[in-house]
């Protein structure tokens, strides 16, 4: 305490007892910080400074008087304000002039803003050299010998009061500091600044530990992960997009290196964008500029290359995929950059590793992983279906056919559909659809045969596959390199694209609808499926299995086929709706051409090696319960098709030997309710003729005539043979749809009336 009065000496003559009770204050026993070895190094600090001020009395005094007033959990700001106070009191009975008075307050009260970055010195906006020298002073206890610099901050924390509070407070006022210059004169940044920041590192280290922080710098970590792998996600993607096409069909000369290019781009960029996310360094923020700045352009090119789309040109899958590359690395740019920018400015003094930040670099790429799946893929897919498709037609309501008497004429002949016919075309509730080639599906009235909507898609050159489904609401339509898409069969437009993984998927039935999934290695599935392609289950019965399946309103009756191990083949019964198993039952051989009529499952019993079956028999598919059973007679040897009409099952074969000789065909009607039969017709019809039988029971097929293409009507009422108008291709199959009959002609469908 003698060394420190003496430091005071002549400042103000004749102050001998100010001196002592400005002593007296900093050494009082009820102050727990900023005593007087705190004050003996600002005094220190000062004697090496003093010669920058310009009122050197001035800055001494308010050195002295800075701390004078202080108490504890008191606020810097408090304590220089109160000291201000008190030398504006004290000092006028000394005889210090007032203008000398009013800068030692000025100076006094500078120091309660320390914990705040001080402006750059190397251009502040104006020169203030006493408050320059009076603030490095005070700042000097930063750069004191590193035990004494412990035990100052150790006391400040314990005078701030509550210890957790006092250490979150101490932590932000050191990062702040850290972040700004520490002192305002140059000469106070060679001597002490070197050493005052190892303190205030050393401190805040000590301090990290002592906070409970497990959250600290997840947003850092989550950045640079996210530029990490957002670069390689954009790679991964630009490898993808190199094995697609820019368009469709593919030029001859379209340039295949752009993606392969900016994978190699990516893939590099992604160690480099990690570095530069973890350094505040000018050049890291220029390679991630320069990413930015690859990735805009990248785009901006792209865009102005797409494809314009016409009826023989559409957008191949490369444009989405190379644009959602070119996103995904401007993301990984602009990720590393403000990275860069945040630890700059806030993030210079981090934990190395805690929860949080582990957590951010597990969750980044899980989420770019679900981002690349769930996101980018389908919206590739669904830009490449949507710019790729045109629905022409305004339609208007549907006419309802009238049922096709077959009296020799002609109802109506549609317009000229290239490469179709009648044996594709299917019936909905507001048409009959119609494939045609290089990728259109027209809808024609039932009633008139007019257009009523066209769908076609400038990606497929190939006649798509459709079923109607949703009771005739809907058109379900295969196209090649495609997969299904579901029209709606009113207007012609999409409602829904099935999902990529059921491209392959085979229709087993349409209504109600089920799918097959083939397997090499014997391992088939059977698929309860929405319209929209949704699966609501899965069947599989294992290995070395071969499936077929057909469906009532209730139920699915699968065959189920084994081809190893000498298992015996199996029908299995499942709920349409959960695919619940309900019964399954085994037997010698694989029960053959099975159909839905009436709610029964109608089956052909085998006869051995022969193709002819033994009987016919009725499957209740809730019970598997044999209902009824109609012995085939043993002189039939054809095909034995089974069809459903109404009530009825209607068996089309031959009465007799399956030879060239044989040219008659007999059909019988079996009520499906009782197994009985309900008529038998014999006709003079060659058995081998392609039929198509109606809603009413009537059996037709072509053949040719004396004098043209005939009709050959096969019904209840007997036989009868029907002359048809020129055009008509007798070639080609008819199709029944309800009780309309079509028929071919040169590129047109036609209906018979």
């Amino acid at each position: 305490m003698v060394e420190l009065r003496g430091r005071w000496g002549e400042l103000v003559p004749g102050s001998a007892s100010l001196a002592d009770e400005l002593v007296a204050r900093y050494v009082e026993r009820t102050r727990r910080a900023y005593r007087d070895h705190y004050l003996e190094i600002v005094l220190t600090a000062l004697d090496s400074l003093i010669q920058l001020s310009t009122d050197p009395t001035s800055v001494r005094l308010a050195a002295w008087f800075h701390r004078a007033v202080h108490e504890p959990g008191g606020t810097p700001a408090e304590d220089a304000e109160a000291s201000a106070r008190l030398a504006e009191q004290l000092l006028p009975q000394y005889g210090v002039p007032p203008i000398r008075i009013a800068e030692v307050a000025r100076l006094i009260r500078l120091t309660g803003e320390l914990a705040a970055p001080p402006p750059d010195s190397y251009a502040p906006p104006r020169r203030d050299a006493n408050g320059d020298v009076l603030l490095d002073a005070v700042n000097a206890i930063l750069a004191a010998d590193p035990s004494r610099y412990a035990v100052h901050t150790a006391e400040v924390r314990r005078d701030a009061g509550d210890r957790k509070a006092a250490l979150e407070q101490r932590y932000d006022e050191v990062r702040e500091l850290l972040d700004g210059h520490l002192y305002r004169t140059q000469l106070a940044r060679q001597r002490l600044g070197p050493v005052a920041r190892v303190n205030l590192e050393s401190e805040l280290a000590g301090l990290d530990s002592q906070l409970p922080a497990p959250w600290r710098g997840w947003q850092q970590a989550a950045l640079t992960a996210t530029a990490t792998f957002s670069a390689i996600a954009a790679a991964v993607v630009s490898i993808a997009a190199s094995g697609a096409s820019w368009q469709v069909p593919t030029a001859q000369n379209e340039a295949g290196w752009p993606p392969v290019v900016l994978a190699v781009v990516a893939f590099f960029s992604a160690p480099l964008l990690f570095r530069c996310a973890r350094s505040a360094s000018q050049r890291s923020r220029l390679i991630a500029g320069a990413v930015v700045a690859i990735a805009v352009t990248g785009l901006l090119v792209a865009w102005a290359r797409v494809p314009r789309i016409n009826p023989a040109v559409g957008v191949g899958l490369r444009v989405p995929l190379l644009i959602a590359a070119l996103l995904l690395l401007l993301l990984a740019g602009s990720a590393a950059l403000v990275a860069s920018l945040l630890r700059t400015r806030t993030a210079r003094f981090l934990p190395a590793r805690n929860p949080g930040q582990q957590l951010a670099w597990l969750a980044v790429p899980a989420a770019v992983a679900l981002i690349l799946l769930l996101i980018i893929q389908p919206l590739a897919r669904n830009y490449v279906l949507s710019s790729n498709e045109r629905v022409e037609g305004t339609p208007n309501e549907a006419g309802k056919a009238s049922p096709s008497v077959l009296d020799g004429t002609v109802a109506w002949v549609s317009k000229s559909l290239p490469g179709s016919g009648a044996e594709q075309a299917i019936g909905t509730r507001y048409g009959i659809a119609v494939p045609r080639q290089s990728g259109v599906i027209e809808m024609l009235d039932a009633a008139t045969g007019v257009l009523r909507w066209r769908y076609s898609r400038s990606d497929s050159d190939e006649q798509p596959n459709i079923v109607a489904t949703g009771d005739g609401d809907y058109v379900l339509a295969e196209f090649a390199d495609v997969g299904y898409l579901l029209l709606d069969a009113k207007t012609g437009h999409r409602k829904a694209a099935w999902p990529g993984h059921t491209r392959d998927r085979l229709i087993q039935q349409a209504q109600p609808l089920l799918t097959g999934e083939p397997a090499p290695g014997g391992s088939s599935k059977l698929h309860g499926v929405d319209s929209d392609g949704h699966e609501r289950w899965t069947f599989e019965p294992g290995g070395c299995t071969d499936l077929g399946a057909v469906a009532t309103a209730e139920a699915v009756v699968a065959f189920v086929g084994h081809s190893c191990n000498d298992e015996p083949d199996e029908m299995t019964a499942l709920d349409l709706k959960s695919g619940k198993r309900l019964w399954t039952k085994a037997s010698a051989d694989t029960y053959r051409r099975p159909v839905v009529v009436a709610g029964l499952v109608v089956v052909a019993e085998p006869g051995g090696d022969s193709d002819v079956p033994v009987a016919l028999a009725a499957i209740d598919p809730r019970t598997g319960d044999v209902r009824w059973r109609w012995p085939v007679p043993r002189t039939w040897a054809c095909r034995t098709l089974l069809n459903a009409a109404g009530k009825y099952l209607v068996v089309v074969d031959c009465p007799g030997p399956s030879t060239l000789e044989n040219r008659k065909t007999v059909v019988t009607a079996i009520d499906a309710n009782t197994g009985l039969t309900a008529w038998q017709t014999t006709a003079p019809v060659s058995p081998r003729m392609k039929v198509t039988v109606t809603a009413d029971a009537r059996v037709i097929s072509l053949g040719r005539g004396t004098t043209g293409c005939v009709a050959n009507v096969i019904s209840s009422t007997g036989f009868r043979q029907v002359p048809l108008p020129t055009g008509i291709s007798c070639g080609r199959d008819p199709r029944a749809i309800g009780n309309l009959v079509l028929t071919s002609g040169t590129d047109t469908v036609i209906a018979l009336r």
